[in-house]
């Protein structure tokens, strides 16, 4: 299995979408919103998102992920002097828990700890990523509602 990584361009805004509607689709699936109600505010709020990750990470690398040449997920991180920010890793469902999501973060540890930089990221506490990042030896550092914000030192060991 060949995982590369490539830059995301305005083509691959059908697969970022797909990527989002997963994150969200069993959420708003529970409000009881029919099919075309569901798809306008998924669409409203990634056309959001994606509006706040120009504005709040511009700089950001924001990567398609790769298997063997095939488009599987994004990954979107942000290098600062201090710091590399994971701000999103997705895969599509018939890639998830494959391995390629630790593998691409276990690779940001690793660069953070030859550049002597923590890596960082915000979770929801009811993601199952939570336990990943956690057996990555990344540790909490605070919270903000729904959402915690996870910090792993570059001196920390996995």
């Amino acid at each position: 299995m060949t995982i590369t990584l490539r830059p995301a361009t305005r083509d691959d805004e059908g697969l970022l979408f797909e990527l989002y509607r997963g994150s969200r689709e069993s959420e708003i699936a529970a409000w009881g919103w029919d099919q075309a109600q569901q798809e306008a505010f998924l669409r409203m709020q990634f056309v959001a998102r994606q509006g706040q990750y120009g504005f709040q990470f511009s700089g950001a690398q924001d990567s398609i992920i790769l298997h063997d040449e095939q488009a599987i997920g994004r990954l979107f991180v942000m290098r600062g002097e201090s710091e590399i920010r994971l701000v999103d890793i997705a895969l599509l469902p018939a890639h998830q828990n494959s391995g390629v999501g630790t593998r691409l973060i276990e690779q940001l540890i690793e660069e953070g700890a030859r550049s002597a930089k923590a890596i960082t990221l915000h979770v929801e506490m009811t993601s199952p990523a939570l336990k990943l990042y956690e057996r990555l030896g990344f540790v909490p550092v605070s919270e903000n509602g729904a959402h915690l914000f996870m910090r792993k030192n570059p001196d920390q060991s996995t």
